[in-house]
């Protein structure tokens, strides 16, 4: 590699890329942070699990709705998709218009006038359309037949079955670690162990215990075979208001490597169903492939990154809720095509002895119950 770290990189985007911002450091940081987002969505699109998520939406504590979170991505059940397709020439479309050319979305409208591509084909993924007592709808870009767009737009249910949250902290000059290292992990960490019926105790052994409540009794047992049991089973009442937490940290000095933790790494791990640590060595190939040394595969979406972040820009069209239309069409192939690659990005901080791959098969195990019994 040419860079064999991220802060030689974030170094490298403050006086390259970020030379009109004020802190020039810290603007290649957050630039950073959005690339750790964008890396964790579209490998979940490359999953099969796009129409699932919602971008930024808030999940409630678990038997306490009045204290919401908001979360990078939640996935949720679906209740039913349909594919609507409506002509190019429509730009820009708006989750109004979108709705005028849907059948049988009569009880559906559109709580805000969103544009679902603007006429500088900018894409809102995950498009919030409006919702009813029990669950929401939201908008995708399916396939861009000749002269058409076409959206699957996608019923979900409130409650989701799976979150991901992405915490990094860049280092300031002078630092051994960034000083809000340790308060981002007990953010993420209270979030991970508040959200889901199925909770974390350690027993006087030291030994990680989960509870369920069943409404008439309490369920209990090694952890790790309470959490296989919910997955693996079809059990209503196991079920019914479990959450799979996943959190995805990087950066590299403060969270230290996935063989060495230290607290702030120990907190997010005995927290988080599953916990990935995207390497320097993975995030540097990423960053490499897309900025310093591009592969033609990812031109368009380095042309929205350049674009974004420059003197003159009018706006962001380089994130995880809003992107260039054909840098997403470019990331989603890229991903795609490349998913051994992707998942060598990555370490399995928790659980041990796990891969990614088993990670999809749950997330996919999840995707696939029948939800509408489970929570009815």
């Amino acid at each position: 590699m040419a860079f064999e770290s991220i802060d030689k990189i974030q170094n490298m985007l403050a006086s390259d890329v970020f030379v009109y911002a004020k802190d020039k450091k810290k603007a290649s940081g957050r630039a950073l942070g959005t690339l750790v987002e964008i890396i964790t969505y579209y490998a979940l699109c490359a999953w099969n699990l796009r129409d699932t998520i919602a971008i930024e939406r808030p999940v409630p504590e678990f038997a306490h709705p009045e204290i919401r979170h908001n979360v990078e991505f939640s996935l949720h059940p679906s209740l039913g998709s349909r594919r609507i397709a409506i002509r190019e020439n429509a730009l820009p479309l708006t989750t109004r218009k979108l709705l005028l050319n849907a059948d049988k979305l009569d009880q559906v409208f559109a709580e805000r006038k969103e544009e679902i591509v603007s006429t500088k084909r900018v894409l809102r993924n995950a498009a919030y359309i409006g919702s009813d007592e029990h669950s929401f709808y939201s908008a995708n870009l399916a396939a861009m037949p000749t002269g058409m767009y076409e959206f699957t737009v996608t019923q979900l249910l409130n409650s989701p079955f799976a979150i991901f949250e992405c915490k990094r902290v860049g280092v300031e000059e002078g630092n051994k670690k960034g000083p809000q290292t340790i308060e981002k992990a007990k953010q993420g960490a209270y979030v991970a162990r508040t959200v889901s019926s199925l909770q974390k105790i350690r027993n006087l052994a030291g030994q990680v215990v989960g509870i369920l409540d069943l409404g008439d009794s309490l369920k209990s047992g090694p952890y790790d075979q309470l959490l296989r049991a919910v997955i693996d089973g079809n059990d209503t009442k196991l079920l019914k208001d479990f959450i799979l937490t996943v959190g995805v940290v990087s950066n590299h000095g403060n969270w230290f490597t996935a063989e060495n933790h230290n607290k702030e790494l120990k907190v997010l791990a005995h927290s988080y169903d599953w916990l990935l640590f995207l390497t320097d060595k993975g995030l540097c190939q990423f960053i490499e492939r897309l900025l310093i040394e591009p592969v033609p595969a990812l031109l368009p979406a380095r042309n929205a990154f350049l674009a974004s972040y420059n003197e003159d820009s009018k706006g962001n069209v380089f994130t995880k809720t809003k992107v260039d239309l054909d840098a997403d069409i470019a990331l989603k192939q890229y991903f795609a095509n490349h998913s051994a690659e992707v998942e060598s990005w990555f370490n399995i901080i928790a659980p041990r002895g796990q891969t990614l791959t088993h990670l999809r098969a749950d997330l996919l195990a999840l995707a696939g119950k029948n939800w509408k019994e489970i929570r009815k």
